[in-house]
């Protein structure tokens, strides 16, 4: 009888737990609902995308991350505040507004749309970033640091307009509007431990997210990893590949164009010592010139997978071909108006570079050139708009 007494208690006790666990489970709350609101699925705090454990090709070994570490909670807070249009006074614009997953983190417009018209300078492309020694930013380098760069086409009039000059709201009015916001407050204490966020945070958010979007699985990358040198050729290209890898690496004097010099492989991106390299134009203003544009992307990722250019080139959007650009460095202009160029570009009777590349080698760089595209980088949900509603 005690038994079946202990037994009976057990059970009532039993259903007791289950019923305060099922009605404590119905009246829960999701520890993040303002993140759960704005992002359901897309951003998942329990299981956050493996930005800081991204694997890098063991020959490339530039890194401007310069102390600020990849961490997934604060690129995660960077991923959100590159795609929210509230970084706008209007609402309208967000960083992803220039620069466009689809196309290489780039833009396909000549000038980019801010909320007060056009940019002055072509939407730079941000594949990999991160691994370059060069580490100013903008075409012109104003920018010491991808953290500073970050932050001032928020501050930009024409870009997104919190200057706190005539009229505009300033960067701590977004500051407070940001913060006022649930999933902010949330993001904030995730990667800082509290909900404060200043101009610092945003900066150190923005790069880290920036410095993870990476593209490492080009054709170049499959052939680099069979070779102990960019100079052999790898076993996966055609003849024309690597004639036109032959062209890039090799100077002027030995048969080559010497495109390495300045575009330095394998990170293909820029010598931090160039200077201008005789595009001066300016867009939209035939007569205008633009001498201080020493600054450029990697060259990875030129072409999306189906070899469509990412969008027009050089600062000014004015060229629009790949053939467009090898033409341009096979004869560049007279320096006479340039005393800026480049030295690499200073050469022969001429006094600039005039390389007489054949049509068929033309061809052969172009064909290297498109090697350096990647496929993941374009659908890489890590990389993509995580709000519901963009």
């Amino acid at each position: 009888m005690q038994k079946r007494l202990i037994s009976i208690c057990l059970l009532i006790s039993f259903a007791v737990i289950v019923a305060c666990k099922q009605e404590a489970s119905s009246d829960s709350k999701p520890a993040y609902p303002g993140i759960e609101r704005a992002f359901g699925t897309n951003l998942n705090v329990a299981n956050l995308p493996d930005y800081e454990g991204q694997s890098v090709p063991n020959y490339i070994s530039k890194d401007n991350t310069d102390g600020n570490e990849i961490s997934n909670e604060v690129a995660s807070l960077g991923r959100v505040l590159f795609y929210d249009r509230k970084l706008s006074v209007n609402n309208q614009i967000s960083c992803s507004s220039c620069h466009i997953q689809a196309y290489a983190f780039g833009d396909t417009a000549q000038l980019s749309t801010g909320i007060n018209g056009k940019t002055s300078r072509h939407s730079m492309r941000l594949i990999n970033a991160r691994f370059s020694t060069e580490r100013s930013f903008f075409w012109d380098e104003r920018a010491p640091s991808l953290e500073e760069q970050t932050t001032q086409p928020i501050q930009d009039h024409i870009e997104m307009g919190y200057t706190g000059e005539d009229g505009d709201s300033s960067l701590n009015d977004l500051l407070l509007k940001l913060m006022a916001i649930d999933y902010y407050q949330e993001l904030a204490r995730l990667a800082f431990g509290d909900e404060l966020l200043t101009e610092a945070r945003l900066q150190i958010a923005l790069a880290q997210f920036v410095r993870s979007i990476q593209s490492f699985d080009s054709k170049y990358d499959a052939g680099r990893q069979q070779v102990n040198s960019d100079l052999e050729d790898f076993p996966n290209f055609s003849t024309e590949e690597n004639q036109g890898k032959f062209l890039y690496m090799t100077a002027t004097g030995s048969g080559g164009a010497f495109c390495s010099g300045c575009h330095i492989p394998p990170e293909f991106d820029i010598n931090q010592f160039s200077r201008n390299n005789g595009a001066i134009g300016v867009a939209g203003d035939p007569d205008a010139v633009d001498l201080f544009n020493t600054r450029s992307p990697s060259l990875r990722d030129l072409v999306n997978p189906q070899g469509e250019l990412n969008g027009p080139l050089m600062h000014n959007g004015n060229f629009k071909t790949l053939l467009s650009v090898v033409n341009h460095y096979n004869s560049i202009p007279s320096e006479n108006q340039n005393p800026y160029l480049d030295g690499h570009l200073r050469r022969g009777p001429q006094g600039t570079q005039q390389l007489n590349l054949s049509e068929a080698n033309k061809q052969a760089l172009i064909a290297f050139l498109k090697t350096l595209s990647g496929n993941e980088v374009y659908v890489n949900p890590d990389y993509s708009n995580p709000f519901i509603n963009p």
